[in-house]
């Protein structure tokens, strides 16, 4: 396992991006928060820039920041135009100090690869995975084709048009529907009857011009990061409802999250390299966290990769790292040490 005690880099002025036209925005801002204070703990000088709306002044930080997650996802439609206007036209003036970029973005441009395909042009060094990488992980259709291919398991699916005969018969029933290209399970539902399909359908349509019919696998959910081509330590994840919804990752006391989890050793490690598969196979960077689900065997189950996951001190990423000796300021230094680079 990789372990802290990384010394104090030299200070690096840093732009830390956040905010964004993304259902995930909400998490961004609650990630962007503390990693803003745990990379000035070590020294760094940072300034942060919401991809919505540009550079906010220091003195401006905490009306941005301050508030949380709530139950669900922001609308984000009044945000749109603002951030395509923002990465065509002022994205290369807000970040010119900058000597790093800091990715605390989830969903939408910020991590689909559409960002990462703009700074490659800048030439920054940016944190996370790079365009393509990003792109094949946040498409869950094609992240699962190339999980089949390196010969990890990932649960059945099928992509709409799929009718509710042929789910029912393909899949059984529960059965999970859901946008191929978003996070934090929105506009994910987990379909007990044929009667709920053609509504969750729609749901799903909300979110995503593609949507995906998956087969549901009952068993515990577990997570393992992985950072410098390592995994780090297995979790297990006990939401309250019946599946890690939105509310259950983001409100208190909705999941327990064990570190480690109390698991067989064979199926500890069987993660552990099924997660360093999944990140090798995808092209991933620096850092990512895989999600999966025990069989009714007991055998891992692939169910996504995250590319910019969770930073906040509570979120998964941070927690697998902590239960591996890696506390979350030095976690955010490492990320920012080997960003990468382009040019």
């Amino acid at each position: 396992m990789i372990r802290g005690n990384m010394p104090t880099q030299a200070a690096t002025r840093i732009a830390l991006l956040t905010g964004g036209a993304s259902t995930e925005r909400d998490v961004a801002l609650a990630s962007a928060a503390q990693v803003l204070a745990a990379l000035r703990s070590r020294g760094h000088r940072v300034n942060v820039v919401d991809i919505a709306a540009g550079t906010v002044a220091v003195t401006e930080e905490h009306l941005l920041l301050k508030a949380g997650v709530g139950t669900r996802p922001p609308a984000i439609e009044s945000l749109d135009a603002r951030e395509r206007e923002f990465l065509l036209a002022r994205l290369g003036a807000a970040v010119q100090e900058a000597e790093v970029l800091f990715l605390a973005l989830h969903g939408g441009r910020g991590e689909d690869g559409t960002l990462q395909a703009v700074l490659d042009v800048i030439g920054l060094p940016y944190t996370g995975s790079g365009a393509l990488a990003s792109g094949l992980a946040m498409d869950k259709d094609l992240s699962k084709r190339i999980f089949q291919l390196a010969g990890i398991l990932t649960p059945d699916w099928g992509m709409a048009p799929v009718s509710v005969t042929e789910a029912g018969d393909r899949f059984g029933w529960p059965l999970i529907v859901k946008p191929s290209k978003q996070g934090s399970t929105v506009g994910l539902s987990l379909v007990k009857n044929p009667e709920s399909y053609a509504d969750a359908i729609r749901e799903a349509e909300q979110f995503d011009d593609e949507v995906m019919v998956e087969a549901y696998l009952p068993g515990r959910e577990l997570t393992v990061g992985v950072l410098d081509g390592e995994a780090l330590t297995v979790g297990e994840i006990v939401p309250e409802h019946e599946i890690f919804d939105y509310e259950c990752k983001y409100q208190p006391g909705m999941a327990r999250e064990i570190f480690p989890a109390d698991i067989d050793p064979d199926v500890t490690a069987e993660c552990c390299r099924l997660a360093v598969a999944a990140h090798i196979a995808l092209k991933l960077g620096a850092y990512s966290r895989v999600d999966f689900r025990l069989t009714a065997e007991g055998y891992p189950s692939c169910l996504e990769v995250n590319t910019l996951p969770g930073l906040t001190a509570a979120s998964l990423l941070p927690k697998s790292a902590r239960a591996s000796g890696i506390e979350f300021d030095e976690l955010c230094e490492q990320i920012g040490s080997v960003a990468r680079r382009t040019s």
